[in-house]
């Protein structure tokens, strides 16, 4: 056996955005066999999925699964429905409320299935990207959601239960600016420009640079001194 096949396996949520990039290269970087996980979940565009697959063969994932569901039967979101995705000039006009991107239970559904992969592959660590600094003001990316959610896990999976594999659900970025997660990822090599951020990108592919995740991600390479090789000057 070689030493990639000694690494311990963890699964990784993988949305193609910058993100979702930072945290699957600080999962390999801490010595874990990457298993990344997409979801097909009826957004507005494929955009993100297509970003999903460059980022994962980028980094040599152990393997990558697009898991199709639909959200759309349930709607309530900007991103699952035909309800309008706010558009601003600056970043600092984005408001302190849930906004209507929030996609309702979206990283709980996520994480469920993640977790339900982890304990095929015998693991015991998932890595998720969200981010409660620089973010759309989303719930569930808050460090008491993932706390919660990682001991919920413990009592649900039966290598928990019957003492085999405890669950640890890692946000690495939780605490970070999006310059810093910037910063970060550079520093582990990421290519920021196979990902994708935008909410309403246009027939071509190409970012509105006015959603609420466009903005972010214009001020975060702002603030981190850095040129976004996805959308150059």
């Amino acid at each position: 056996m070689d030493q990639a096949d000694r690494r311990p396996p963890a699964v990784v949520l993988l949305s193609g955005g910058l993100d979702s990039a930072t945290a699957l290269a600080v999962c390999i970087s801490e010595g874990f066999r990457a298993h990344a996980l997409s979801f097909d979940y009826g957004q507005r565009h494929q955009v993100e999925l297509d970003a999903a697959r460059r980022v994962a063969r980028a980094l040599q994932v152990d393997r990558h699964v697009v898991m199709k569901i639909d959200l759309r039967q349930f709607g309530g979101s900007a991103l699952t429905s035909d309800l309008a995705v706010p558009h601003h000039e600056r970043a600092d006009e984005i408001g302190p409320g849930i906004p209507v991107t929030y996609v309702p239970a979206r990283n709980t559904i996520f994480l469920s299935f993640a977790l339900a992969w982890a304990e095929t592959l015998g693991a015991g660590d998932i890595f998720i990207g969200v981010n409660a600094l620089d973010y759309s003001g989303y719930p569930d990316c808050r460090p008491e959601f993932i706390e919660a959610f990682q001991a919920m896990a413990n009592l649900a999976t039966k290598a928990a239960v019957e003492g085999r594999q405890r669950v640890r659900a890692h946000a690495p970025l939780s605490q970070l600016t999006k310059a810093e997660i910037i910063r970060l990822g550079l520093g582990l090599g990421v290519d920021y420009g196979l990902t994708h951020s935008c909410y309403d990108p246009g027939p071509d592919g190409r970012p509105c640079r006015t959603c609420d995740s466009c903005l972010l991600r214009q001020k975060g390479f702002r603030e981190a001194g850095a040129e976004d090789p996805a959308w150059p000057s």
